[in-house]
């Protein structure tokens, strides 16, 4: 009894060692096997995997699309908005590779029926389920299985712009249902209409497009800062949105998403806001624009009444169907008016112009005071039977032509030294001749006085012919001393505005110095039938004239100051020649007293204007037309505003283009307190 009791724990004893050895064993065996694994998995790594796996980390990183910035508004000098920008938002697509093509054109039909067909705001016209697949830009078409390009890129496509609240609401609230679908903030471009539906120097502001198009790749190709537009921008494609563009633009923004090596989003975005470009503060005067783009429209359709077909004067003008109008500050070159008639709503530019509407307006889409445009006429042909904006100065010249004609000692200021039979005989056998309007003869005249009657005799043989002697007479030199008088008042030469696409003009000499003779060129030179200008030329040419000599730079735009309104820069006034001093005092004065000939409306007002009118003569396919053409500065004892009228068509200068001019100085006038009135000390005799 003893002894069993006594094995029993010696039994127990030797079986829980074998029990520890079993386990030990077990553990040593288990341990060799994890290792073991460990060994042939760090071996697949390093020899199998390694450059898969590498491959992996490389493209394990972050997706970055930049964000275009809001574009700086355009203010009159008065701070009203002419152009601005609206922040609106905007469904984006962004394509993720692998995604599934059918399930993207349901989600297409989705978006349209459940969004946009439910939520969109009221009279506002949504993409159909055909279009939205079109935007995202899928490689295929919704009605064809088959993928036209199977490469897929990661730049978010606009699907809609402007979006309802209640739209943006049942997007983010079914995030999950609609996958690759993103609400961003972006801009669109407005510009300012009246509650009469009138626009406001529509032309001179200019337009916005698309950066995508191939019109865009051509205006910023050698622009340093287009590497950093968006294709889905949009970017200034004329006037002022296209000479400031860089001042407008801004700096971008940026969407920074974590990606895994398949370019799966794989974390929220982190997004760094872009900066808003600078505003614009112009010296366009909103009030003066609005009266002068009125009395265009309403004195050209003034002319056009049949009523006027059987006066004897108004009925050379019952064909004009467009006019541009330029007024300039004499002391500054401050351009406070650039009109056109006809003009447009800009705002038809905003996400994408439909096709009838540009053939509508695109023989006046461009700025006619600077470049060729013209009323909209029904075709080709009958498109050429009209003059374009640009056209031959006239009467306008005379004054210049009588100071050039003072500089050369061709004549003497106030000498009785010419009388007017209404018509000069000229060439090698007297067979030539030019006569005056009508043929009217205003006898004994001098240097003022045949600017005053607009005597296009005295201005042949006492201008033309004695220069054409002085200067090479059959000889290519005529034309370029002449061209050189012509530049230092602008004509001939841009007028350094900068504005995109101006037109520095047109000289006719050499063509009908070959047609006839260089004798003949420079007669009708003399007058004002060889150079066709712009309105802004003119413009510029009358502002030189009343400051006697200083051709300024016409400037369109006061300051920048960045969006919270910290002055970025002021724009000072710049002359651009100065010819004062070649020409007297006597010589200043006697032109200036000679500008007096006949203008409607214009004597009516309370201060002296210095004015010539003209009557530019030009054949067309549809024959011979007459445009009407007025220069005027006022007040002429100390000049501040310089004008300049062309009304294609018009007729005489003295009634299609005058009362126009007129109400341009009564515009200014009441804007800028009487300030003409007050710097003519009223009116009087001169």
């Amino acid at each position: 009894m003893k002894s069993s009791i006594m094995d029993d724990p010696k039994k127990k004893e030797i079986t829980k060692k074998r029990h520890f050895s079993f386990r030990i064993n077990i553990f040593f065996f288990v341990t060799f096997l994890l290792f073991s694994v460990l060994i042939v998995r760090l071996a697949i790594l390093q020899f199998v995997q390694a450059k898969d796996l590498k491959a992996a980390e490389n493209t394990n990183t972050n997706q970055t699309n930049k964000i275009a910035p809001i574009r700086g508004n355009i203010y009159d000098s008065t701070k009203s908005p002419l152009a601005y920008t609206i922040p609106v938002q905007s469904l984006f697509f962004r394509i993720e590779p692998g995604q599934d093509k059918d399930a993207n054109i349901d989600l297409a039909k989705r978006i349209k029926s459940e969004v946009f067909d439910k939520y969109a705001k009221p009279n506002t016209v949504s993409p159909t389920a055909e279009e939205i697949v079109l935007a995202m830009d899928l490689g295929y078409d919704i009605n064809k299985n088959k993928v036209k390009d199977p490469s897929y890129y990661s730049v978010p496509r606009r699907i809609k712009a402007d979006l309802s609240n209640a739209e943006i609401a049942f997007l983010l609230e079914h995030r999950d249902e609609f996958k690759g679908l993103e609400v961003t903030e972006e801009s669109i471009r407005t510009y300012e209409v009246e509650d009469d539906k009138t626009t406001i120097a529509t032309q001179l502001v200019g337009y916005t497009n698309a950066f995508s198009t191939e019109t865009a790749k051509k205006i910023y190709k050698d622009n340093p800062n287009s590497e950093e537009y968006l294709s889905n921008e949009n970017v200034g494609f004329d006037g002022i949105e296209r000479m400031y563009q860089d001042e407008l633009r801004g700096k971008n923004g940026s969407k920074k998403y974590p990606v895994n090596a398949a370019m799966k989003i794989i974390g929220r975005a982190e997004v760094t806001a872009p900066v808003k470009g600078n505003n614009l503060y112009l010296s366009i005067n909103k009030d003066v624009q609005k009266a002068t783009e009125k009395m265009l429209h309403d004195h050209i359709q003034y002319l056009r009444s049949p009523s006027n077909a059987n006066d004897a004067y108004l009925k050379y003008g019952v064909k004009a169907s467009s006019g541009f109008a330029v007024a300039m500050e004499v002391d500054t070159g401050r351009v406070i008016t650039m009109a056109n008639y006809p003009d447009y709503d800009a705002n038809a530019w905003t996400g994408g112009m439909a096709t009838t509407t540009y053939k509508e307006i695109e023989t006046y889409i461009q700025n006619g005071t600077i470049t060729t445009a013209k009323a909209k006429y029904p075709d080709a042909k009958e498109n050429a039977k009209h003059p374009s904006s640009i056209v031959f100065m006239g009467s306008t010249i005379k004054p210049l032509s009588v100071l050039i004609g003072l500089k050369e000692k061709f004549f003497s200021a106030g000498v009785q030294n010419y009388n007017d039979t209404g018509t000069f005989t000229f060439g090698r056998d007297g067979n030539s001749s030019i006569s005056n309007s009508d043929k009217h003869a205003y006898g004994s005249l001098n240097a003022s006085s045949a600017i005053e009657v607009s005597s296009n005799t005295y201005m042949s043989a006492m201008v033309g012919i004695p220069f054409w002697n002085k200067y090479g007479r059959e000889s290519s030199k005529v034309t370029a001393k002449w061209a050189e008088y012509l530049a230092k008042f602008g004509m001939g030469v841009q007028t350094g505005s900068g504005l995109p696409g101006e037109y520095a003009g047109s000289n006719d000499f050499i063509k009908n110095a070959e047609k006839d003779s260089y004798q003949s060129a420079m007669v009708y030179a003399s007058w004002g039938q060889n150079e066709k200008t712009t309105t802004l030329q003119l413009a510029q040419y009358t502002a030189t004239l009343a400051s006697r000599g200083k051709r300024m730079k016409p400037q369109f735009v006061e300051e920048i100051r960045d969006y919270q309104g910290n002055l970025v820069k002021t724009i000072e006034p710049e002359v651009l020649d100065d010819s004062s001093k070649e020409f007297t005092q006597s010589d200043w004065n006697t032109i200036i007293h000679g500008m007096k000939s006949g203008a409607q409306g214009i004597d009516e007002l309370p201060f002296n204007v210095a004015r010539k009118t003209g009557t530019s003569t030009q054949d067309v396919a549809g024959g011979r037309v007459e445009n009407a053409v007025l220069i005027a500065f006022a007040p002429v004892e100390n000049p501040k505003l310089a004008v300049a009228v062309v009304v294609p068509e018009g007729g005489f200068g003295r009634y299609g283009a005058s009362p126009i001019a007129a109400k341009i100085f009564e515009a200014y006038d009441a804007a800028y307190g009487g300030v003409l009135t007050k710097l003519g000390g009223g009116k009087r005799p001169w």
